[in-house]
């Protein structure tokens, strides 16, 4: 039976800055920060080289320091949501062994192009962080089975994303999209895809022959709730709302 992870947990603990013991605590693999008014955190955090789950979800932040990238050993979550991000800095590229990141709910602009070194993600969330464009580099997330994109300014997709093979779970509510992205395509097993309050008004007809696809949510756009694909799709069993 293995021991439990090494945990510090401060949620909610009311702090305006980070104690001084967790610098001293190297050996820690959980440090839970979330729903403090944290508005930096010093470069010593790249000293905690034992972790694996970091949450920093839920404060004042401003900014991350580069030393984020030293954390090679994080292999589960990282928590930067709803915080005051203007950017992201590039060192998150070399997380390269980390299953999920959020980043949402900050007003970011854009994701960094090292985004694609972290080709252990399997889920990344980026909701309401006012993107208007995602870097190319998303298409080397090879293993990403679930992309959370609601509630930015997107009006397309990169290319990229059609590598997306093991790609799930796509949402991609209220938007800025014209149509359905066309690298959406290639993805064999996307299994559910929301595109609630986009501008969409049609359906390509190759949506309807997407192998996998389970369910698809147009609400709140100006798609026709009788055209051919739709059809198609509630043939083969697919649950469309429109």
């Amino acid at each position: 039976m293995s021991a439990p992870p090494r945990t510090l947990n401060y949620w909610k603990a009311g702090l305006s800055s980070v104690p001084p013991e967790v610098w001293q605590r190297t050996d820690q693999e959980v440090l839970i920060l979330a729903d403090n008014a944290l508005t930096s955190v010093p470069a010593a955090l790249g000293g905690l080289r034992a972790l694996h789950t970091l949450d920093l979800g839920h404060n004042a932040l401003t900014a991350v320091p580069e030393e984020i990238g030293e954390l090679t050993g994080l292999t589960r979550y990282l928590y930067l949501h709803d915080n005051r991000l203007t950017a992201l800095p590039d060192t998150l590229g070399r997380l390269d062994r980390l299953g999920y990141l959020n980043v949402g709910e900050n007003p970011l602009g854009r994701l960094p192009d090292t985004l694609g070194g972290m080709t252990a993600l399997v889920e990344l969330r980026a909701q309401r962080a006012e993107l208007t464009a995602l870097p190319p580099s998303v298409g080397r997330l090879g293993r990403l089975r679930e992309l959370w994109l609601g509630g930015n300014a997107l009006t397309g997709l990169p290319a990229g994303v059609a590598a997306l093979r093991e790609l799930r779970v796509l949402e991609l509510r209220d938007n800025a999209l014209p149509g359905v992205p066309e690298a959406l395509r290639a993805l064999p097993r996307l299994a559910r895809l929301d595109l609630r309050g986009n501008r969409i008004t049609e359906l390509p007809p190759w949506v309807a022959r997407l192998p996998s696809l389970e369910k698809l949510d147009l609400r709140w756009n100006a798609v026709d709730d009788g055209a051919e694909p739709v059809r198609a799709l509630r043939a083969n069993g697919c649950v469309v709302l429109t």
